[in-house]
């Protein structure tokens, strides 16, 4: 019997807290896991999205730069973690390389489903809002999640149910690609509170910035009801 390889050393410390969810969110949304078994790949447009994502998994890795479909243009930021170890942790909770249309339920603990939940919409998730214009009074805003994968969505639907009492709706696009989870006003206010609870946990400004500009709208329009 021959003698064995050495045993692969992880560079991604994997123990659940706050930030280690976060960036498992991440990685189910914007990242990628590669056909060789060991590299788990993120992209992102926005350098702050891949510093967040290093920050949270303790890692420092060099940032690259990609093009996209037939674009010769590298504006896109990206890194590239070989790690055995935290492949295959990923691979056991249900983020698979296939994972677009084949997301399901992920091995999340309970305490750090909302921190996941940051991620996901830090990576696909989308904050709208707008003023009605047939009523000058009329705000409407909007937390979204998108995702290919309806097993997905209706798992986060699920969870956020059972955890805030809040029950959305589900949509898709003309051709059947994208579906959105989508919760307005009362509901989006809700989760915007669990989720930017406490602000001192990693989260991408723009977004988080977002939220408090319409929520302080939401407030100055009440103060007139």
């Amino acid at each position: 019997m021959g003698k064995r390889g050495p045993k692969p050393k992880g560079k991604v410390r994997i123990k659940w807290s706050h930030n280690f969810a976060y960036a498992v969110g991440l990685i189910a949304t914007d990242g990628n896991l590669s056909g060789s078994g060991r590299h788990i790949i993120f992209i992102s447009k926005d350098i702050e999205q891949v510093d967040n994502f290093q920050s949270a998994l303790g890692i420092k890795f060099k940032i690259g730069r990609k093009s996209r479909a037939k674009s010769k243009e590298k504006k896109y930021y990206m890194v590239q973690i070989g790690d055995v170890l935290f492949y295959d942790f990923l691979v056991s909770i249900g983020i698979t390389p296939a994972k677009s249309m084949t997301l399901g339920q992920i091995g999340i603990p309970s305490e750090y489903f909302i921190d996941f939940l940051r991620g996901v919409l830090d990576g696909d998730g989308y904050v709208h809002s707008y003023f009605d214009p047939r009523w000058r009074s009329s705000f409407l805003w909007y937390i979204g999640f998108c995702s290919a994968s309806p097993a997905f969505l209706n798992w986060i639907r699920s969870e956020l149910r059972h955890r805030l009492g809040v029950n959305g709706h589900i949509t898709k696009n003309a051709s059947n690609s994208c579906r959105q989870l989508k919760y307005a006003k009362q509901e989006a206010g809700v989760i915007a509170g669990a989720i930017y609870k406490n602000r001192r946990l990693i989260s991408l400004s723009r977004k988080r910035l977002k939220v408090q500009r319409i929520l302080d709208i939401v407030k100055g329009l009440s103060r007139y009801k």
